[in-house]
């Protein structure tokens, strides 16, 4: 009796599976029935490249590029994959083929977040085109898509590697005319340092895309120093002297400023460039003086001028020439002697008009400097002009004396 019951249970049991299994697949039929879709423009990509690079080939070019794939499933997964069709793509393999053209048929690969289990793609074929592989050297160069921020300035990238090479169909590669490490950015405002891709360029400077080219380094690492620039007055001090002052002189320097780089903080003190000092009293009229533009080593100037004129004018002060004879020399060096042959020097004095009025020839001496006597004979020296008893007039221009040095 309890036998029965056990195997009556166990047919209960079994029957029960069956009824589900039938009930579930008459839902599914029902509520998620089978179905065909067509995927227009899937794209073919090409896979065991390697191999064929192993062997001096590469993929000249595949036919067609997209094509249209004919899916069977479920209408819950052929709708997912529609969702995800942007990752849906067919493989050909092409590590078999030849030089030449090869017939190869592709099959799909589906996106990787979807249920792909009763999913059914109808394949075709494509033809492969496969040629000798060609390379070709190129220099790496530095590309900003964007623009260096005002007042800032970007300094001589350095690129490692420096060379790369691009293998390909030698149509393709004869495309390229040149391969750019790329930056984009708005603004550039700061050193950078980091990877960039590595994009072949044509003639034109436009990105390459679409063909089967190979770089021997898909990125570059790249440093790009980025350094401030300003522009900064250049400045002249005058030292008075001949009668005149600051006050009394105009000045003119040509260039006026110049542009400088550094780092930011260097240059928030840096107000003006200082040339050098003009004694007024080497100032008759007007006279122009050359500078050496001088930068100290934190800065590079980025005008590439390294000279400036400075002119100078003195006004509002009259002149009076004396004839002087009240000459002297400096003590001459050991072993020599020396001979006045000069007997006056007209020297040049400059002031207000009242002043000059008051001067005579006997209160200004001039003193031969004989400092730089090494031997025997008759030249010139310079000689210093001191003007005594008053302030408010100077001796301008410079002289020298004649004299005849003996042992």
């Amino acid at each position: 009796m309890m036998a029965r019951l056990k195997e009556s249970r166990w047919v209960y049991i079994l029957l029960s599976i069956v009824l589900a299994v039938i009930f579930w697949a008459y839902v599914r039929a029902a509520v998620d029935p089978n179905g065909t879709t067509n995927i227009h423009n899937v794209r073919v990509e090409a896979g065991g490249t390697s191999v064929l690079t192993s062997q001096g080939l590469t993929v000249a070019d595949i036919n067609p590029q997209v094509v249209e794939l004919k899916v069977e499933g479920p209408t819950s997964a052929r709708t997912e994959l529609l969702r995800n069709r942007s990752s849906l793509y067919v493989r050909v393999d092409v590590s078999s083929c030849v030089e030449g053209e090869n017939t190869v048929r592709y099959r799909p690969v589906w996106p990787e977040n979807i249920n792909t289990d009763d999913l059914r793609a109808e394949t075709a074929t494509v033809t492969v085109k496969v040629e000798k592989l060609y390379t070709q050297s190129f220099e790496v160069k530095f590309r900003l898509e964007g623009r260096v921020a005002t007042n800032y300035q970007m300094g001589t990238p350095a690129i490692e590697p420096g060379q790369v090479i691009v293998s390909g169909p030698v149509e393709q590669v004869n495309q390229v005319a040149s391969v750019a490490a790329v930056l984009k950015t708005e603004e550039l405002s700061e050193r950078f340092a980091g990877d960039l891709p590595l994009t072949p360029l044509d003639k034109q400077g436009n990105p390459l895309t679409g063909l089967e080219l190979t770089l021997s380094a898909e990125s570059a690492y790249v440093v790009v120093p980025v350094v401030v620039t300003k522009e900064v007055p250049l400045t002249v001090n005058l030292l008075p002297g001949g009668g005149a002052t600051a006050e009394d002189a105009k000045q003119d320097i040509d260039p006026p400023s110049i542009v400088v780089s550094g780092a930011e903080a260097d240059l928030e003190g840096l107000e003006e460039i200082s040339l050098g000092s003009i004694n007024l009293s080497d100032v008759d009229g007007t006279q122009t003086f050359p500078f050496s533009i001088a930068l100290d080593p934190r800065f590079t100037n980025e005008s590439g001028l390294t000279t400036a004129n400075v002119t100078v004018t003195v006004e509002g002060l009259d002149t009076e020439v004396f004839a002087v004879s009240n000459i002297r020399t400096t003590t001459p060096p050991d072993g020599y002697n020396a001979e006045v042959v000069t007997q006056g020097v007209l020297v040049t004095v400059r002031g207000p008009a009242e002043d000059l009025e008051k001067i005579d020839a006997s209160q200004i001496l001039v003193v031969a400097d004989l400092s730089g006597v090494t031997n025997e004979g008759s030249r010139h020296v310079p000689a210093q002009v001191y003007l005594n008893g008053v302030n408010t007039v100077g001796v301008i221009g410079s002289y020298t004396v004649a004299v005849n040095i003996t042992r």
